[in-house]
């Protein structure tokens, strides 16, 4: 028969036991969640190099909203506008890498490479990829006041008045820009470049009659579009968008090797941990899972990128753009301005 003193001493051991186990548990518990955690906790900044409106920032503050409730707690979206986007790049290729700022690249940084000679910052060296965020065709559109229902039209038009007709842009060497460029060289037309500071305040030019023309990201002229009050000739994709079937390409109407996709990206300052990189691109992964995501980028005409997004296939796909883009920066003889 056990003593009392037994007893207590044996439900002493199991309390502690019991403890001891929970203590464990929790330790277990804390790390786990750790790994779990992509963001610092604290605010976590998107720097945009255009301003607000286009296509770049539409899908930023798409990403950040989903980021944040998935995430539960706050992203910002900042817009530092100038210098075909170069403003914007520079000041995240200075920030310190600590997974609190990061920046919205595009084609065009890819472009700006070979285009500037005196940039202060290199899209391969100060600034790492991190994931796809997503790609759209641009779009030739002209303001509805022109006598110009199609790209055969337009090619005639420009033909007739060699540097009267204008190609408005998001700033030099922007996908938008370097369209309007390629177009020049295969067609052999004289067509003026109008750079803004973005998308916006080119399209508001554009609906004014200020400007003729713009090969603008689609989610940015999709709406004006469908309002008519702006006229789509063509799209620059070898294939229709499946968000605007009925507009023809640019390949089908008389340019068979036309070929321009825009894409954006997240890139992080040069520094950031190779794990860092590897944890947010997980959380940009769940993020493009998301229905409500899917159903923003849908409505915009942004197609979501295409597996595999990992760090290093953005990374190779980025060196790969940089040098497809120097070959037409070469050819055209296109110049920052």
């Amino acid at each position: 028969m056990k003593t009392m003193h037994s007893v207590i001493t044996q439900s002493i051991k199991k309390s502690f036991l019991a403890l001891f186990t929970l203590a464990i548990a929790g330790v277990f518990l804390h790390k786990h969640a750790a790994a779990q955690q992509n963001w610092p906790q604290q605010p976590v900044t998107l720097v945009v190099g255009y301003a607000p409106g286009g296509t770049t920032d539409i899908i930023a503050r798409i990403v950040a909203n989903t980021l944040a409730s998935q995430a539960g707690q706050s992203f910002i979206v900042e817009n530092k506008a100038g210098a075909s986007s170069n403003i914007g790049a520079e000041n995240v290729a200075n920030a310190t890498p600590n997974g609190t700022r990061f920046y919205i690249g595009s084609t065009a940084n890819a472009i700006n490479k070979s285009l500037y000679k005196n940039l202060n910052y290199d899209i391969e060296k100060d600034l790492l990829a991190v994931a796809m965020l997503g790609t759209v065709p641009n779009m030739l559109v002209v303001n509805p006041g022109l006598p110009i229902n199609s790209v055969k039209d337009y090619i005639d038009y420009a033909k007739k008045n060699p540097g009267k007709l204008t190609c408005a842009s998001s700033g030099a060497g922007s996908a938008i820009h370097m369209s309007c460029e390629l177009f020049k060289i295969q067609t052999g037309t004289d067509i003026l470049h109008v750079p803004y500071k973005g998308s916006n305040p080119a399209l508001t030019d554009l609906l004014g009659g200020q400007v003729n023309s713009i090969f603008d990201n689609m989610p940015s002229v999709l709406q004006q579009v469908r309002a008519g009050k702006l006229r789509a000739l063509g799209v620059t994709t070898q294939a229709r968008s499946s968000f605007a079937p009925d507009i023809p390409t640019l390949a089908e109407s008389g340019l068979p090797d036309f070929s321009v996709q825009a894409w954006f990206g997240l890139f992080a300052p040069a520094g950031t941990s190779k794990e860092m990189l590897q944890q947010i691109n997980a959380a940009i992964q769940k993020a493009m899972l998301s229905g409500e995501l899917k159903k923003s980028f849908d409505q915009a005409g942004i197609a979501q990128p295409v597996a595999p997004n990992s760090v290093e296939t953005f990374s190779n796909f980025v060196s790969l753009e940089v040098k497809k883009w120097a070959e037409v920066v070469q050819k055209s003889g296109a110049q920052a301005q």
